[in-house]
C-alpha cells in the first residue's frame, strides 16, 4: 500500500510559498527522511509527500511546487490552484481540499510575499502563515509584528527559523489551532497587492539603527557584478566552467570504479556459469544493461549536487536573469540555460532540469533541443573520428572537437527558434523571478536533493535502460550461426602446430576468433538490420559496415566505436592503438576504404545532430506530457543529421574529396 496513503494518517496539509523561501527546507525539517517523490497526475510537476505529526496523529504532508502567484498562466500555478480547490492530488491519492494549508514567508522580503499570502487567503482554508528566515531579517534589522498579522488575517503566524530550527517546534501546535482567515482580501490581482502594502505597512516596525549597512552594500556591490550585461556573462561562465571541470574531473572516478565493477561482475558470471543463453544474457545483457545504468549516476548526483548549491546562495536566480539576454532571441529564456547546459554532461538530467522552467512552451522547447548539446556519450565517437580526419595534428583535433560542440549548441538554439516560431507559437512569457538574499550553501538540502534525483533517475530512466540493454543484446547475439566456414581451417592449422610452435597456433586461433565474431555480427538479427536498411544510409557514404554501427548506437552513441572495432578487429578493445589503426584503414566489401573524408566528415556531422539514446526518448516522453514529443524530438533531430550529412558528404565528394 502506498505509504502516505495509509489509513492512520488524520488528513493533508499543504506548503505554499513562493520560490527560495526555505520551503522545501522546512519541508525536509518536518518530515525528516519519511518522503517520497512521484508526480501530480498529468502533469510534469514533482509531488514530493512526507509526514508530520499533529498533536499525536500523523498528517500527511505535500510541498507544493514554488510559485509567485497563484492566478499566473504556469502549470505550477495551475497544480496549486487545483490542490487548493481540491481537484488534484499526487499520484495514488484522493483529491481532497487540504485540511490545512501552511503559507510559507520569507521574512527579508516580507512586501512581496504577502500577496501570496493574500490570494491563499481566498480558498478559506484553515491555514498557519509562517514567516521564515526570521535570524536573516534580524540580523539586518528587519522586524515584523506577527502578532498584528494575525489579528489582521485571522488565523495563526509563526515566526521562525527552518534552517537553524529556531521556533519550528511551535508550528505544529499553531497547525492544531488554524483557523480560516477572516481578511478582507478582494478578488482581483490588484486587490492582493494593495492588501499586501497596507498589511505591510501596519505590521513592519521602523528600521533600527543597528540595521545592517554592510551586508546591504555587499548584496549591491555583488548583484551589480553578477547581473552586469558583461561581467556578469563572464562570472557566468567562469562559475560554470568551474562546475563541468568539477564535474567531468571527480565523477570520472566513481564513474570508473562502477565500469570495473561491473566488468568484473560480468566476467565473474561468464566465468562462473555454464556456456549457454542463460549466461550470456546475465552477463552481457542485465549485468551490462544495469551497469550502463548506474555509470551515468555519478555525473547526474554530482551535477543536480553543485546547482543545488548554486541555488541555495541567491546565485543561479542571478544567472538566470543575466542569460536571459542571451536566450530571448531564440524564443526561450533565462530558466533554459542551466538545463541545456546541464545537457553537455547528459540530456537526461539537462531533460529532468527542465521542470524549473515555469513557462510550458519555453520548458517544451528545452526539452526538445536539450539532446542537441554534445553530451559525455559522442566523446568516444568524436575522438575517433577527429583522429581519423586530422591524424597527424593534434592543434587540427581540438578545433575540430571544439567545433562539434558549438555546432550542436547553435542546432539547438536554431531548433528551439524554429520551434517557437511554429508549433511552440506564442507569446513568451516574462522570466518573472525574485533575487533572494545571497545565504551560505546549504549543503545538508543539496546532498538530499541530489540523492532524491539521482534515485528519480534510477527508478524512471534505469527500468528502460536495461530493457533496451537486454533487447539489443539479444538482436546483437541470435540467431547463433555458429562458426565461420573460412575459421575451420585456421583452427586445423592451429592443432596441426599447436605442439612445435605455440605462438603461431595461438595466432591462428585469435585469427578463426576474429573471423567468428565477424561472421556473427554480420548475420546477427542487427546486422541483418542493418543490411537491410544500408542503402537508406548509402546516400550518406555509409557501407553496411557503418549502417551497422549506426544502427547499434541508438542504444548509446558510445556503442559505434566499440561496433566497428568488433565488425573490422573482432574485439571490443577500442583503446588499443592497433585496434585503431585497424578501423582507420577499414575497407568495405568492394575494397575500397570506409572512412574517406567525405564519409568521415559526414559521420562526425550526423553523429553531432541525430538522436542517437533510446534512454532519453524515454525521459522525454515522462516529463513533456506524452510520447508524441520523444516521436518529434526522435525524428527532427534524425531528419537534421541525415539532410546535414548528406549535404555534406555529396558536396566533399563532388569537390574529389570522396
Amino acid at each position: 500500500m502506498n505509504e502516505a496513503a495509509k489509513p492512520e494518517l488524520a488528513g493533508r496539509i499543504a506548503l505554499l510559498g513562493n520560490p527560495n523561501v526555505g520551503k522545501t527546507t522546512l519541508f525536509n525539517r518536518l518530515s525528516g527522511s519519511r518522503h517520497k517523490t512521484s508526480n501530480f497526475p498529468g502533469t510534469t510537476q514533482e509531488a514530493v509527500l512526507g509526514r508530520i505529526t499533529v498533536d499525536g496523529v500523523e498528517h500527511q504532508l505535500v510541498d507544493l511546487p514554488g510559485i509567485y502567484a497563484l492566478n499566473l498562466d504556469s502549470s505550477e500555478s495551475s497544480v496549486c490552484r487545483a490542490v487548493l480547490n481540491g481537484n488534484l492530488a499526487p499520484e495514488g491519492e484522493a483529491p481532497a481540499k487540504p485540511d490545512t494549508l501552511v503559507v510559507v514567508a520569507d521574512s527579508t522580503n516580507l512586501l512581496r510575499n504577502l500577496a501570496l499570502v493574500a490570494e491563499a487567503a481566498r480558498f478559506k482554508l484553515p491555514t498557519v502563515v509562517v514567516l521564515n528566515m526570521v535570524d536573516l531579517a534580524r540580523r539586518r534589522g528587519i522586524h515584523a509584528d506577527e502578532s498584528r498579522l494575525s489579528e489582521i488575517l485571522g488565523c495563526p503566524v509563526v515566526a521562525m527559523s527552518a534552517k537553524s530550527g529556531e521556533n519550528v517546534d511551535s508550528l505544529s501546535g499553531a497547525i492544531a489551532k488554524a483557523t480560516a482567515p477572516t481578511a478582507a482580501v478582494g478578488d482581483s490581482e490588484a486587490d492582493a497587492e494593495r492588501w499586501a502594502d497596507e498589511t505591510y505597512s501596519a505590521i513592519a516596525a521602523p528600521a533600527p539603527e543597528d540595521i545592517d549597512d554592510d551586508h546591504d552594500a555587499l548584496t549591491d556591490r555583488l548583484d551589480r557584478a553578477f547581473t552586469h550585461p558583461v561581467l556578469g556573462i563572464i562570472a557566468f561562465a567562469a562559475i560554470m566552467t568551474g562546475l563541468f571541470w568539477v564535474i567531468f574531473s571527480l565523477a570520472a572516478y566513481p564513474m570508473d570504479w562502477i565500469d570495473a565493477i561491473f566488468a568484473s561482475l560480468g566476467g565473474w558470471v561468464e566465468a562462473t556459469l555454464p556456456e549457454g543463453a542463460v549466461r550470456d544474457l546475465l552477463a552481457n545483457g542485465v549485468v551490462a544493461g544495469i551497469g550502463g545504468t548506474v555509470i551515468f549516476l555519478p555525473q547526474i548526483c554530482l551535477l543536480f549536487l553543485l546547482i543545488s548549491l548554486l541555488e541555495s546562495t541567491g546565485y543561479l536566480a542571478r544567472a538566470a536573469f543575466v542569460i536571459d539576454r542571451v536566450m530571448r532571441p531564440f524564443g526561450l529564456s533565462g530558466h533554459s540555460f542551466v538545463p541545456l547546459l546541464s545537457s553537455h554532461a547528459c540530456a537526461l538530467p539537462g531533460i529532468m532540469a527542465c521542470r524549473a522552467i515555469p513557462d510550458r512552451r519555453d520548458r517544451l522547447a528545452t526539452i526538445l533541443v536539450a539532446p542537441f548539446m554534445s553530451c559525455s556519450a559522442r566523446i568516444p565517437v568524436y575522438v575517433l573520428l577527429v583522429v581519423i580526419l586530422f591524424p597527424e595534428s593534434p592543434t587540427m583535433q581540438a578545433v575540430a572537437f571544439a567545433g562539434c560542440y558549438i555546432i550542436g549548441a547553435l542546432a539547438g538554439l536554431l531548433s528551439a527558434l524554429i520551434a517557437r516560431r511554429s508549433f511552440l507559437k506564442g507569446k513568451s512569457s516574462g522570466m518573472a523571478l525574485e533575487l533572494p538574499s545571497y545565504r551560505a550553501a546549504d549543503l545538508v538540502l543539496s546532498l538530499k536533493t541530489s540523492a532524491e534525483r539521482g534515485w528519480v533517475f534510477l527508478k524512471k530512466a534505469g527500468t528502460v535502460i536495461l530493457a533496451i540493454s537486454i533487447l539489443l543484446w539479444w538482436l546483437g547475439a541470435y540467431p547463433n550461426v555458429g562458426p565461420a566456414p573460412e575459421s575451420e581451417a585456421l583452427r586445423t592449422q592451429a592443432a596441426q602446430v599447436e605442439t612445435v610452435d605455440p605462438d603461431r597456433a595461438e595466432q591462428l586461433t585469435a585469427e578463426a576468433d576474429i573471423l567468428d565474431e565477424r561472421y556473427a555480427t554480420q548475420r546477427s538479427y542487427l546486422g541483418r538490420i542493418g543490411s537491410t536498411i544500408q542503402p537508406v544510409f548509402a546516400p550518406l557514404g555509409y557501407d553496411r559496415q557503418l549502417t551497422i554501427g549506426v544502427m547499434a548506437s541508438f542504444a548509446a552513441r558510445e556503442v559505434f566505436a566499440t561496433t566497428m572495432a568488433v565488425q573490422v578487429a573482432g574485439t571490443d578493445e577500442i583503446e588499443d592503438e592497433g585496434v585503431q589503426n585497424a578501423i582507420a584503414t577499414a575497407q568495405r566489401d568492394d575494397g575500397t576504404p570506409v572512412f574517406t573524408t567525405a564519409t568521415s566528415w559526414s559521420l562526425l556531422i550526423y553523429y553531432i545532430l541525430a538522436m542517437q539514446c533510446l534512454p532519453t526518448l524515454v525521459v522525454t516522453a515522462r516529463e513533456a506530457g506524452g510520447a508524441k514529443w520523444a516521436f518529434l524530438q526522435l525524428g527532427w533531430m534524425c531528419g537534421t543529421a541525415y539532410l546535414s550529412a548528406m549535404i555534406v558528404y555529396q558536396t566533399l565528394r563532388a569537390t574529389g574529396l570522396g
